[in-house]
């Protein structure tokens, strides 16, 4: 499979997520913690890398640029999907007070303020409101996560290709 293919495949995969978050909030009613909120900009930050790598179609050294984008942002992901995690298996005394919404905080507080904030938690992010064969929304996120992650390694780290033909042809 060409790289190009690959990272156009990474793309469609975090636009579905991300079309899949949306439904969860605008139809199912769900609304998402601090951290949600997170997670959703590393699917962003991965499918954006993912576009420009497929548009661009780069030879050996770009792919690997492109693949340790993905593996960055989705790493990055990956840590606020275990941090809520972490925060989803304390016992109910030990859960963080729930906080103010997102939209309250981007409005009255400097954006730095508003990332420490939403990395902490709130008893929000704590909550488990929706589950799929036994794993929560984070779950779920970290499952794509490292996907992402095991992609964007390969891409990393794989031989480029060589070009067909006898090797006598290209000395």
């Amino acid at each position: 499979m060409s790289s190009r293919l690959i990272f156009f495949l990474i793309f469609l995969l975090c636009a579905g997520l991300l079309g899949v978050a949306f439904y969860m909030e605008y139809v199912m009613g769900l609304e998402p913690c601090p951290l949600c909120w997170l997670q959703r900009f590393g699917f962003m930050a991965v499918g954006l890398v993912a576009l420009v790598a497929a548009l661009h179609g780069p030879a050996s050294f770009g792919i690997r640029i492109y693949g340790f984008l993905m593996v960055l942002g989705a790493g990055a992901g990956l840590g606020v999907a275990g941090r809520q995690l972490w925060l989803q298996s304390l016992p109910a005394d030990q859960v963080p007070a729930c906080g103010p919404s997102v939209d309250y905080l981007l409005e009255v507080l400097p954006l730095m303020e508003v990332l420490t904030t939403a990395l902490k938690g709130t008893g929000d992010c704590a909550e488990v409101t929706w589950r799929f064969l036994g794993l929560s929304i984070p779950g779920w996120t970290s499952v794509f996560f490292v996907l992402v992650i095991l992609v964007g390694l390969v891409l990393m780290f794989r031989s480029p290709k060589k070009p067909p033909g006898p090797d006598w042809i290209s000395r």
